[in-house]
């Protein structure tokens, strides 16, 4: 009898996939017990088959000395296997690496599969899971469903797919969530229900994003961020009816067979109900501004995600695509760059917010800050407190102010989706106290009126009502933008920074305005950590800017940032101050003008990026991917040391927020 070889499936996949760099993956058959499922071999030495599916046969996927292996074929077999037990069909009607025909001739390049229609001679679907690279695959994919005149196609990566139709006799290709069953036609899928309990929260909205740009968007003349945040805010608000309200759960954000229903529900329903539901956010007269063709193409990729309540990682995965996207608009025309989240986490980390402690960030950008302080408190202080006591938390002690209406949309959209339901988030100028006074600041200055401070002098007292530039957070946390020049006299007179003997500077650079801003709105014995240039702690001509940091405050720490770390929007050098505003008994001016205390530094030498600004993630002995416990790689950066050794020395320097 011949010998058994032994089932190697679990090792040698591992090894295949962790071998990619994230160009293939297995997210999207998480349903299927892959390794008992799939049978893999060494029928050679150190070469490794896997058993066909359908026809039976052997075919290669790794050679373990070379460490080349074929991730195409595994998801082949898998899509073999769902085709076959989940979608219902035959494996007669299911054919293999088939040549594609254009015309009279063929092209030497193979389908992956074709799926046949019950003739089993006129081809139904069209997969192509070799290309990794999504536009190339749409491209290929139209190419081959013209030649063999198919209704569908597929391309699939095992991490992300998408689905192009084409509807004869028209001419146009759409996008469809999924493909039908054996016991369904395409008409079929636009009936069914689709259930909020039914979303899926493993979703990759970078890559969401980029194909709708790449599809619709960039073709449509509208302005690809703000139609994605409509549509977000459209997803959001139907989410939101789905789960609470209607008691069915249904989802209404999907495609219609008519577009133009689709867009009916889209925008005249959803869209204009979430700008009732959260104002200040758009205007009450916009509208999607896609045609109801264009829209029919963007739905099937948002319609089967789940927004609200996504777990962490997901939100991360989110708040990458919104760098994305808002790099390709206006990113780098103000000094603003999103910081990356190994800083955040530091900071966060090092200030140790507890869950009555007010929080603010007056620059707060995408609210990095903000997510990163919330789930801290949720983790090290409510871990045990229940969801309504975590929203609680987030409804009460975040806020965060930005200029940029652009910003501001993405933080407040950020902070609904991580699940708090409300939002401290404002379009404000947090540099100019003018602004305070405006109409448009009533919501921010009745939220924000419980945190003025209470001055002695009476007549400082109703200015601050007016101009909240006195206020009590207890942290602040802010990577202020670097670029540009003040020079309203208005708003330089505002500060100390801007008067020199008397006189007042004809300019003065926006950060250091900042310094001082956001020192005011502490409390004393307020902590702050604030991202600057490097010259501000060391160049000569900033001294008069430490000697008044002295006197204000004691100066927990500096960590010097790698000039990598916010390429490739920047090469400017960065540090982060941490500081603690004078004030308490053991915190007065005079006490710290006297004493001679230490003051924690720290260089970062592993940024987690390239000269080009592309990440790095860390690799083992052997050369492979080293993957966290939720299979991500792990970014190879040296901030968490930097964090932990600061809590050291806050303990030994019994700090109030570290005992």
């Amino acid at each position: 009898m011949p010998t058994i070889k032994p089932n190697k499936s679990k090792e040698i996949i591992g090894k295949i996939f962790k071998s990619q760099e994230g160009v293939y993956g297995l997210r999207e058959f998480e349903d299927v017990n892959i390794y008992n499922l799939l049978y893999i071999s060494e029928q050679e030495p150190h070469r490794f088959y896997i058993r066909d599916l359908k026809s039976k046969e052997s075919k290669f996927v790794y050679d373990e000395k070379k460490e080349i292996g074929r991730p195409e074929e595994i998801i082949r077999q898998l899509w073999l296997y769902k085709l076959h037990t989940q979608y219902g069909y035959p494996f007669d009607r299911i054919e293999t690496e088939k040549s594609v025909h254009f015309g009279t001739t063929v092209h030497p390049k193979r389908a992956d599969i074709v799926l046949y229609k019950p003739d089993k001679i006129t081809p139904y679907i069209i997969f192509e899971l070799k290309e990794p690279n999504a536009k190339k695959a749409e491209e290929q994919l139209k190419t081959y469903m013209a030649g063999e005149w198919a209704e569908g196609g597929v391309w699939s990566n095992g991490i992300q797919k998408f689905i192009l139709y084409r509807p004869f006799p028209k001419e146009y290709i759409t996008t469809f969530p999924d493909i039908p069953r054996a016991d369904q036609t395409w008409d079929d899928l636009f009936e069914e229900k689709i259930t909020y309990k039914t979303l899926d929260k493993n979703f990759d909205l970078s890559f969401i994003i980029e194909r709708l740009e790449e599809m619709v968007l960039a073709q449509s003349g509208a302005s690809v961020f703000d139609e994605v945040f409509k549509l977000l805010y459209a997803k959001l608000y139907d989410e939101d009816q789905a789960k609470n309200y209607r008691s069915d759960g249904e989802v209404l954000l999907k495609q219609y067979k008519d577009p133009k229903k689709t867009y009916q529900v889209i925008n005249d329903n959803l869209f204009k109900s979430s700008i009732a539901k959260w104002p200040n956010i758009f205007n009450p007269s916009d509208k999607i501004e896609l045609s109801p063709d264009q829209l029919q193409v963007c739905l099937p990729f948002l319609q089967n995600i789940k927004l609200f309540g996504s777990g962490r990682e997901e939100l991360e995965i989110v708040d990458r695509a919104f760098e994305h996207l808002y790099a390709e608009v206006s990113k780098g025309q103000k000094g603003q760059y999103f910081t990356p989240r190994n800083v955040i986490k530091m900071c966060v980390k090092m200030l140790n917010p507890s869950q009555d402690e007010y929080i603010i960030d007056p620059a707060c950008g995408s609210g990095g800050f903000l997510l990163h302080s919330m789930y801290w408190v949720w983790d090290n202080y409510l871990s045990g407190a229940s969801e309504e006591a975590r929203r609680e938390y987030a409804n009460r002690y975040l806020y965060g102010l930005d200029f940029d209406d652009k910003m501001r949309k993405i933080s407040q959209a950020l902070m609904l989706i991580a699940g708090d339901g409300k939002h401290h988030i404002f379009k404000r100028n947090s540099l100019d106290a003018r602004d305070w006074a405006t109409d448009e600041a009533m919501e921010a200055r009745v939220e924000l009126k419980p945190l003025l401070r209470e001055l002695a002098n009476n007549s400082e007292n109703e200015e601050n009502k007016k101009t909240h530039r006195y206020l009590n957070f207890d942290l602040l946390l802010t990577n202020p933008p670097f670029a540009g020049e003040i020079t309203d006299g208005g708003l330089l007179r505002q500060y100390e920074f801007a008067k020199k003997n008397g006189r007042l500077k004809p300019r003065m650079e926006r950060h250091i305005l900042f310094i001082e801003r956001s020192l005011d709105t502490l409390r004393p014995g307020g902590r702050m950590a604030i991202v600057l240039p490097q010259g501000v702690l060391n160049n000569t001509n900033m001294e008069y800017i430490r000697s008044w940091f002295f006197e204000k405050a004691r100066i927990l720490a500096v960590v010097g940032l790698h000039v990598n770390t916010f390429k490739p929007h920047t090469g400017t050098k960065t540090s982060v101050l941490f500081l603690q505003k004078c004030g308490e008994k053991d915190l007065s001016a005079e006490a710290l003008a006297k004493a001679d205390y230490p003051i924690f530094m720290a260089v970062s030498k592993k940024p987690g990026k390239d000269n080009s600004g592309e990440y790095i993630y860390k690799k083992s002995a052997n050369g492979n991917f080293v993957y966290d416990s939720k299979g991500r790689k792990v970014l190879d950066h040296d901030l968490d040391e930097i964090a932990d050794k600061f809590i050291e020395f806050a303990k030994e320097q019994k700090f109030s927020f570290w005992k």
